[in-house]
């Protein structure tokens, strides 16, 4: 059965991290996965388990302590007026994911034509900062249940190199803590910047459901594969 690794605290990176056991032992890819505000990096460890064996599947711990196996990317408080974050704390993870991953990248040897970063929630926010500030890092991201960052905006490099970026935005109908107008934000934003991607609605709160899990799998085998298909005909 799959199951996340111990906690690793290495040497030369920024993060602590598990990674999904058994990890293969020569990735074909790489997909990180990102925890919400307030959980840790084993709440996402179902849907890493449902990944295919050629993938290494990382599970990062956010930089923040919000209390006992609680962590966060950056703090954040809910008004009636949205979501009001301290922005200094979200630039600071962007750059620190960034790093992550390229280290993850050299010490396994996996191009990052072959990465993929993804989250729930907060977890979303950052895969999305990270892919549309640096696309030369990951091929794919997904929001799942999360948000592009307004406060992103001047980090967002010019279209041309986002031209081969995927996303994939899933969100819920009924989702009470991020309304899924966050979601339709997000569609037009990534329409308007040229940026390929999918956008999915469920019949559900604020939650990583089935439907979503499944069509995330799908959409990320499917950049797996193409990938993968480009990389042995070149």
């Amino acid at each position: 059965m799959n199951m996340p690794g111990p906690l690793v605290d290495a040497a030369g990176f920024p993060l602590s991290f598990r990674i999904m056991q058994p990890a293969p032992a020569q990735p074909r890819n790489l997909l990180v996965l990102l925890h919400g505000v307030g959980g840790n990096e084993t709440n996402l460890a179902a849907l890493a388990a449902r990944v295919g064996p050629d993938t290494l599947v990382v599970l990062p711990r956010g930089p923040i302590a919000l209390g006992p196996e609680a962590f966060g990317w950056f703090r954040v408080a809910f008004t009636g007026e949205g979501p009001r974050i301290v922005a200094s704390e979200a630039e600071a993870s962007r750059r620190t994911l960034i790093e992550f991953v390229a280290q993850l990248q050299a010490d396994h040897g996996i191009d990052a034509a072959r990465s993929v970063i993804a989250g729930f929630s907060q977890g979303g926010i950052l895969s999305a900062s990270v892919a549309l500030s640096s696309p030369e890092t990951v091929a794919g991201f997904a929001v799942l249940a999360g948000r592009i960052l307004p406060e992103l905006e001047p980090q967002i490099v010019e279209p041309a190199r986002l031209s081969r970026l995927h996303g994939f935005i899933a969100h819920g109908r009924l989702d009470d803590k991020l309304p899924v107008d966050w979601a339709q934000r997000a569609d037009a934003w990534l329409t308007r910047l040229g940026v390929a991607h999918q956008t999915r609605l469920y019949p559900a709160g604020h939650a990583l459901d089935a439907a979503m899990q499944h069509d995330f799998l799908g959409w990320f085998q499917n950049i797996a594969g193409h990938r993968n298909a480009a990389t042995v005909a070149d």
